[in-house]
């Protein structure tokens, strides 16, 4: 009769084990997501975190994202992109088909104006099939976002696109 006392608490205890665990890895989670906005000011919690990227010639359904994160240095850095995931039909044949490779991809760091205004500084790259004859498109430098009449993301404020002339509307997008 121990023997089967002894063996029914044993498996009480295995089974309550993967709750105590699962309890524990919530815990773990919010207290990991509390820590990383601690020492941040107002503004750079709103500003810190994963937002939503589009450029328009690739699509504003399928968003990309970027990451703005406090370095150790106190630096703000930026990083992310957007690919295009559509795919288009080769010639006549239905069942075959290709992705363009078209993607936008943002490496550097952001500097806070004020909730309205970001500074990007770093490297800005984008391939679209039908702009520089499907080559690489390099911006390097000092970009302003803006966010302007309400809207729900800030829009780089250097829209032409130096290669081709054309206007690029690149945003990105409030955390939600």
């Amino acid at each position: 009769m121990k023997r089967i006392i002894l063996a029914l608490l044993l498996i009480s205890m295995m089974a309550a084990l993967p709750c105590t665990m699962q309890a524990k890895k919530r815990v773990t989670r919010k207290k990991a997501n509390t820590e990383n906005l601690a020492g941040l000011t107002p503004l750079e919690r709103k500003i810190v975190g994963k937002h939503l990227l589009t450029l328009q010639w690739i699509s504003w359904k399928g968003y990309g994202s970027v990451v703005i994160k406090k370095e150790a240095d106190g630096t703000l850095s930026c990083r992310g992109g957007q690919f295009a995931r559509d795919c288009y039909k080769a010639g006549d044949v239905d069942d075959e088909c290709y992705t363009n490779g078209d993607y936008i991809k943002l490496d550097g760091t952001i500097e806070i104006i004020d909730e309205t205004h970001l500074v990007f500084t770093g490297d800005i790259r984008q391939k679209i099939y039908h702009m520089n004859n499907g080559e690489e498109i390099l911006r390097q430098g000092t970009y302003n976002f803006v966010q302007k009449e309400n809207r729900h993301y800030w829009r780089m404020q250097e829209m032409t696109n130096p290669v081709d002339e054309c206007v690029d509307y690149i945003d990105i997008y409030f955390k939600r």
